[in-house]
């Protein structure tokens, strides 16, 4: 069993280096989170976020399961598993998954619809797939280090609850509780994950191994966004299988 990770000074040169990554690569700088953000889509267009996000978020519990089932060291398996409990929660109350329903229902879709996945947009799905075969099959520091892109969760989360309370009427306390919850979920989730990273990347290799692996999660995301711009924005092309507006509504 391996020591519980020791503090580390805030100048770690391997914590600016990814947090140069996110402030160069996160998503919050995608024209669609502006659009989104900025009251600009239409509701057919929260609509296909809203479906395609699903498809993320349906995956995280599934890839920490995966990343539990071969992580022998008990404290990092203790400090794991609470993401899966934030996003499945009890049986009566639910977790964020619940939340994400209630933000479907909100904005005028079936929920059982969207958790069934479909409609999903193929290149959403490859790209939540390759993360969580990402997170079973690589060593578990770029398994850690790719979760970091919650370094930078949760301002686009704050800027996400404003933009949607100004601009959407769909936009209250129950439809954007997972995004509430997420701003003291993801901070408690990125301490754990960043020491971690910081005490096990100590060889160079190990720290442009960490680096790639936020890189490849900034990808992943950013991948799903222009999924849904080329589908619903422009040109507009939705591909076969794909939600059509008009679909599971409630």
């Amino acid at each position: 069993m391996t020591a519980p990770a020791r503090a580390l000074p805030a100048a770690h040169p391997l914590e600016a280096r990814l947090r140069a990554i996110g402030a160069a690569r996160y998503h919050d700088k995608h024209p669609f989170h502006h659009r989104l953000h900025g009251g600009q889509c239409s509701p057919d267009q929260v609509r296909a976020w809203v479906i395609n996000r699903w498809a993320y978020q349906a995956a995280i519990p599934m890839k920490d399961a995966a990343f539990l089932s071969r992580c022998s060291d008990p404290d990092l398996r203790r400090l794991w598993r609470s993401r899966i409990e934030d996003h499945d929660g009890g049986i009566a109350e639910g977790g964020g998954l619940r939340r994400w329903l209630r933000l479907a229902e909100a904005v005028g879709l079936d929920p059982d619809y969207v958790a069934s996945g479909r409609g999903v947009l193929p290149a959403t799905r490859f790209a939540v797939e390759a993360y969580v075969r990402y997170v079973r099959d690589r060593p578990l520091l770029q398994a850690v280090a790719a979760s970091l892109t919650e370094l930078f969760a949760p301002a686009i989360h704050e800027q996400r609850i404003e933009g949607l309370l100004r601009h959407y009427d769909f936009a209250d306390a129950a439809s954007l509780s997972y995004f509430r919850n997420r701003l003291t979920e993801a901070p408690k989730d990125v301490k754990a994950g960043l020491a971690w990273v910081l005490e096990h990347a100590a060889a160079p290799q190990d720290q442009d191994a960490a680096c790639a692996a936020l890189a490849f999660k900034t990808d992943v995301l950013w991948a799903q966004l222009d999924a849904l711009w080329g589908a619903y924005v422009e040109p507009g092309r939705i591909p076969p299988g794909a939600w059509q507006p008009g679909e599971g509504l409630a």
